[in-house]
């Protein structure tokens, strides 16, 4: 079946009449005309009496036109979710951070962010070590240093600045660097798995 005469013997069963049906569709009324006798002609069937006073549906033009409006009922309900989703995101949303970066920061915002995106469901993963997100490892990685894998989008969230400390034994003892480079001969405790120091 000819989805347009479809379209078109929708619309003139809404309008009751050709001349109506072709104000909406902007088209003429003898085009409106043929479209519909085209149909009938390839359905074999009547669809309408016609009157001069307009339209009417004939018995299996009822069943058509039944069938048709619910067919454009969902097409159009279907149109509409797909805007809707397009504009409102959901479904599941992989989260990665480091263990202490996670607990302390990103944790209490997620919050706000659930409240913000009902459909979407999160999923954190407390993890220090380089998750492969090209794997589907995780969607969403928060980091304190560049990815080594590439093609990854990167967005700045947040400055963090690191510290290093020494307890006054050790200062007594190693002495107090004064200096980046006198760094380089004091005995260094970092953070995680794969450390990358807080210093050039």
């Amino acid at each position: 079946m000819d989805w347009d005469k479809l379209r078109i013997f929708h619309a003139v069963a809404e309008a009751g009449s050709f001349t109506h049906a072709g104000e909406t569709l902007n088209l003429s009324q003898s085009a409106v005309s043929r479209q519909i006798s085209s149909l009938e002609e390839s359905l074999n069937v009547s669809l309408f009496h016609r009157h001069a006073r307009g339209l009417i549906l004939t018995e299996q033009g009822e069943l058509l036109y039944r069938t048709s409006h619910e067919v454009f009922s969902k097409l159009a309900m279907a149109e509409a979710q797909l805007a809707e989703s397009k504009d409102r995101p959901k479904g599941q949303l992989k989260v990665t951070a480091t263990q202490a970066f996670g607990s302390s920061w990103l944790t209490p915002v997620l919050g706000e962010f659930i409240e913000h995106y009902p459909d979407v469901q999160v999923y954190l993963v407390l993890e220090d070590r380089e998750l492969d997100l090209s794997m589907r490892e995780a969607d969403v990685a928060i980091r304190m240093q560049p990815p080594r894998q590439p093609d990854l989008i990167q967005r700045h969230l947040i400055s963090v600045h690191i510290h290093v400390f020494a307890a006054p034994s050790y200062l007594k003892k190693y002495g107090t660097p004064q200096t980046v480079a006198d760094l380089d001969r004091h005995k260094i405790i970092v953070y995680g798995e794969d450390p990358r120091p807080p210093f050039p």
